[in-house]
């Protein structure tokens, strides 16, 4: 089982970037998918998460309006779509799976409950 993170790099501030998380090994259909970053000196923190069935979405406080969770279980993928992005911004990105089947359920803040995560992608922001 596992999770693969791509689409980070290092863009100006103001810039976009867009996440992929992709699956291999399972389906995503009854998990909830999140987005976790860290960055250098601080403590893992909860981005944003998507239920199983993207009814429900979250946002962390300092992501809320510049970020975009989305999910495309056809091919196995979730995705976060940033937009004008900061330098505190810059991260390590984790996108993690909790198994939850309900569909309209996810939790962005409590990583502990998720079983599966990937290696991570690089954002950095900078000029």
């Amino acid at each position: 089982l596992q999770l693969v993170e791509s689409g980070g790099g290092q863009v100006q501030p103001g810039g976009s970037l867009r996440l992929s998380c992709e699956a291999s090994g399972f389906t995503l259909t009854n998990y909830a998918i999140g987005w976790f970053r860290q960055a250098p000196g601080k403590e893992r923190e909860g981005v944003s998460c998507i239920s199983s069935g993207g009814i429900t979405t979250n946002y962390a406080d300092s992501v809320k309006g510049r970020f975009a969770i989305s999910r495309d279980n056809a091919v196995n993928a979730v995705y976060l779509q940033m937009n004008s992005l900061k330098p505190d911004d810059l991260a390590l990105y984790y996108c993690a799976a909790d198994w939850n089947p309900s569909p309209a359920v996810c939790e962005v803040v409590n990583s502990e409950r998720y079983e599966i995560w990937g290696q991570g992608t690089q954002v950095t922001v900078s000029s």
